[in-house]
């Protein structure tokens, strides 16, 4: 039986291979991510049945996922450690040095300590792959969306200012194609009161909007009261139409991805049980499934509580128990955000009808819990509900 231990990088690997009594059996050496690079390693090894090879990695975001994906193709058993549990394993040597090589030693020896109690990287269904790696896409379109709209609210401070109070909310789009045309104030000044409400009104009835005439009077009022530092009216329709572009461009991203998300989760049994749940919506329920993944991985409520690290492990010494623990946070990120967007929705919807996770939360606020605090429980008690009504799903 022999444990081969593969430091990942980005593009190449370090991999060292030994047996269970400890035998190196070959000192680490480097493979490209590639078909040579593997080749090199399948000729290294194909002495040995697959039954008796163990691989093991860490975790690294994305780099180890194409290697992955080879190993298990080609039907050997690969264990993908969490990172920080491999720290701590270190740890535990008095002189530390760190090298990719003395990494792979230290990897293959985990593997033979270890060897029996490995668990093997499950092959996630593809559904479920496709929607994680569109939740994340959807996750960095949006990063790019909010950094934009500051920049977009900083142009406006700038060169007309008060303009987003008059045209928020349903009116973003209306801003926007508004904005494009009149980046500065002075250029409504310019105009006569007649000729921009005219304009305007046309403007605000292609968007659909019946209040144009009303909106225009307050516009053209705001571009004669505003004090304004406008650069050069060039240099702001520059700046202005290139932030518009990019909004328009990272919106219309954004509400690509998550139809296609819906599209694909339509396919799993657990879609229209999660689409039910108060807080999750249209765009939520696929995003918390994504993240998610296949629930029947985890074996109870704790467990998934735990991945998303929100759970708050106990902490105990001789007469000492602590009672004010904080989330262990060890956990998926993407998880977190998505499940405190479900309650942050659930919160302000406020559903009439009975809720146990918002009439939950409604007593955590009264026993004075901060609003953060009462959302993490609530997202608690929606995680076992979750887990509980999906896994019935999958055993009926």
């Amino acid at each position: 039986m022999i444990s081969i231990g593969i430091d990942v990088s980005k593009r190449k690997s370090t991999v060292a291979i030994i047996n269970v009594m400890g035998e190196i059996l070959q000192t680490p050496f480097d493979i490209e991510h590639s078909k040579h690079g593997l080749e090199k390693l399948w000729d290294l090894i194909k002495d040995y049945p697959k039954d008796q090879v163990k691989f093991i990695m860490e975790a690294t975001g994305i780099y180890h996922l194409g290697l992955l994906n080879e190993l298990q193709k080609q039907g050997y058993f690969v264990h993908v450690a969490n990172p920080l549990l491999i720290k701590k394993y270190f740890d535990a040597e008095i002189r530390k040095g760190k090298t990719d090589r003395k990494d792979a030693l230290k990897l293959s020896r985990y593997g033979t300590e270890k060897w029996w109690l490995l668990q093997e990287h499950s092959t996630t269904d593809q559904v479920y792959l496709d929607l994680q790696f569109l939740s994340r896409e959807y996750n960095s379109f949006l990063t790019a969306k909010i950094k934009l709209k500051v920049q977009l609210s900083n142009l406006i401070e700038r060169t007309f200012p008060g303009l987003e109070k008059i045209l928020k909310g349903h009116y973003w789009a209306l801003l926007l194609d508004f904005y494009e045309l009149y980046p500065c104030a002075s250029l409504v000044r310019e105009m006569s009161e007649k000729k921009f409400s005219t304009k305007f009104i046309k403007l605000a009835a292609k968007k659909g909007h019946r209040k144009g005439a009303q909106i225009a009077q307050s516009i053209y009022q705001l571009a004669h009261e505003c004090v304004t530092f406008e650069p050069n009216n060039q240099v702001a329709a520059l700046s202005v139409k290139h932030c518009v572009t990019l909004l328009r461009s990272t919106e219309e991203a954004t509400i690509d991805i998550i139809t296609q998300m819906n599209e694909l989760a339509k396919e799993l049994p657990e879609y229209e049980v999660v689409k039910k749940m108060k807080g999750v919506g249209d765009k939520l329920a696929p995003r918390l499934i994504a993240e998610i993944g296949d629930v029947r991985r985890f074996k109870d409520s704790k467990s998934l509580i735990a991945y998303a690290g929100i759970d708050a492990p106990p902490y105990q010494s001789g007469q000492f128990e602590g009672t004010n623990r904080h989330i262990s946070k060890r956990g998926s990120k993407s998880l977190r955000k998505c499940g405190y967007e479900v309650m942050m929705a659930l919160k302000s919807s406020k559903p009439k009808e009975d809720n146990a996770v918002y009439e939950y939360m409604l007593k955590k606020e009264a026993e004075g819990k901060n609003k953060k605090l009462v959302k993490i429980a609530g997202l608690n008690k929606f995680l076992r509900m979750y887990y509980a009504r999906v896994m019935e799903v999958y055993q009926n």
